[in-house]
C-alpha cells in the first residue's frame, strides 16, 4: 500500500482536498515529509536503506503519538542528494539544485493551502546542510512558515549503549546501526552472509580535521571504502535494531508534540 510503514490515518495523500479544507488549526497542523535515497549500502543491505529507516522510525513515532496531536506524513522522497555513493552502480542521485526545487515548489503548495509547519524528515547522511538551507531560505521568503530540517539519527536513542566506541567514531554507511534497523523493518532484503567489517583506512592522524563534525574534510564513499560499508556491519542483530527503533521513534514523539506546540520567536512579542 502507498502508506507503507505509516499509519493511514496520518497519511497525508490519503485526505480528500475538502478534509484539508476544513481542516482546525491548520497554521499548528505538523506536516511532516520524510527524505531519503536510493544509494549503495553494501553488499548486504538493498539501494533503500535511508527510505526505509526513515519511513519504520516516522511510522512507529506516529503510531503511538497521542492522538490529540494533529500531525501528518507526506510521500516519501525517495531520491535524495547521493553523489558521494555515485562510483557504486545503482545509486539514484539529484542534483543539490534538483532536491532544493523539488522541496520549495512542495513547501510552497502546502503554504499554498494554509498550512505553516512543515518538516524535512531526513535519514540521509549526504544532505542535512542543503535541507538547512532550504529551511532558510523559505522562512525568509514566508516569515510565517516554520521550517524544520531534522536528522532522524539526531534525537536521544540508545546508539551509545549498543554500539562500540569505534563504530560510534566511524561507523558511517551501513554499519552495525543501519544494518540492525533494517533486521527489524526490513528483515527479508537483508543479507547478513555478505556483511562485512570495513573502517576507513589513511585517515588523518593527530589532526584536528575529520570525516565529519566540526572540522570536515570533503570525501567521497570511494576514498573510504571498496565494499561501501563504513563500519562493521556483522555484529548487527535483530535485538540492537528493535531497541534501536524503539528510542528512535520515542525521541520523534517528542519532538513532533514540541513541533506542535512551537511558537516562532519574534521581537514583536519581547516587552
Amino acid at each position: 500500500m502507498l502508506h507503507s510503514f505509516i499509519p493511514p490515518h496520518r497519511y497525508f495523500a490519503y485526505l480528500s482536498w475538502a478534509q484539508v479544507a476544513e481542516m482546525d488549526d491548520k497554521e499548528n497542523v505538523v506536516i511532516i515529509q520524510p527524505v531519503g535515497a536510493i544509494e549503495q549500502h553494501g553488499l548486504h543491505l538493498p539501494l533503500a536503506v535511508d527510505s526505509v529507516i526513515a519511513l519504520g522510525v516516522l511510522g512507529k513515532a506516529l503510531e503511538m503519538l497521542d492522538s490529540a496531536v494533529p500531525a501528518y506524513s507526506l510521500p516519501m522522497l525517495y531520491y535524495g542528494k547521493s553523489n558521494e555513493h555515485s562510483s557504486f552502480v545503482g545509486t539514484i542521485a539529484l542534483s543539490a539544485t534538483t532536491l532544493t526545487n523539488i522541496l520549495t515548489e512542495m513547501a510552497e503548495s502546502l503554504y499554498r493551502s494554509g498550512f505553516r509547519k512543515l518538516v524535512f524528515f531526513n535519514a540521509h547522511g549526504g544532505q542535512p546542510q542543503v535541507l538547512q538551507i532550504i529551511a532558510r531560505d523559505l522562512h525568509v521568503k514566508y516569515p510565517d512558515l516554520m521550517i524544520f530540517p531534522l536528522f532522524v539519527w539526531n534525537v536521544p536513542n540508545a546508539a551509545a549503549e549498543l554500539l562500540s566506541p569505534k563504530e560510534l567514531a566511524l561507523g558511517i554507511h551501513a554499519g552495525d546501526a543501519e544494518t540492525s534497523l533494517m533486521l527489524t523493518l526490513l528483515p527479508e532484503q537483508v543479507n547478513m552472509d555478505r556483511a562485512v567489517s570495513e573502517y576507513p583506512q589513511g585517515l588523518p592522524q593527530d589532526s584536528s580535521l575529520s570525516m565529519e563534525g566540526m572540522l570536515p574534510f570533503a570525501w567521497s564513499t570511494q576514498d573510504l571504502s571498496k565494499s561501501g560499508v563504513i563500519g562493521d556491519a556483522t555484529v548487527a542483530t535483530t535485538e540492537k535494531g528493535d531497541r534501536l527503533l524503539e528510542t528512535l521513534s520515542s525521541g520523534w514523539i517528542r519532538t513532533i508534540k514540541d513541533i506542535y506546540k512551537f511558537k516562532q520567536p519574534s521581537t514583536d512579542s519581547v516587552s
